[in-house]
């Protein structure tokens, strides 16, 4: 049951972030947006289910296999990631590869953790 979980939850994550893909590629566009938007949003995404999942433990095993393995794992896109850099990188664009990487591990965790943070508030018992 496990792995159709995940097996389910990776083809909902994969076909979102086909989706994606398609509905921000531009022409000639040089920065690769659309996998940098996706993987910010999946870390945001991650820090709201890990918030949600300390609070509820209904939320701590088919869930997390559904969600955080399967969805956001197939929504994130950090092979990607790491062969567009690359390809920059061949390309002789250094500074466009340096400003990809380091905005998106940056803007990731600042994403990762204000979903955190924001839930906890939110999800707070008053």
């Amino acid at each position: 049951m496990n792995w159709l979980l995940v097996a389910l939850g990776g083809a909902i994550g994969a076909s979102l972030r086909y989706g994606a893909g398609l509905m921000l590629a531009k022409p000639q566009m040089l920065f690769p947006w659309p996998t940098w938007w996706v993987n910010v949003m999946g870390c945001l995404c991650a820090g709201v289910f890990f918030a949600l999942s300390q609070k509820y433990t209904f939320l701590q095993q088919e869930a997390r296999l559904l969600l955080m393995v399967g969805v956001l794992g197939g929504f994130t896109t950090f092979s990607s990631f790491g062969l567009e850099t690359f390809q920059l990188l061949k390309q002789g664009a250094v500074s466009i590869a340096v400003s990809y990487v380091v905005s998106s591990l940056m803007v990731g965790v600042i994403m990762l953790a204000l979903g955190f943070y924001v839930t906890q508030l939110v999800f707070t018992p008053a």
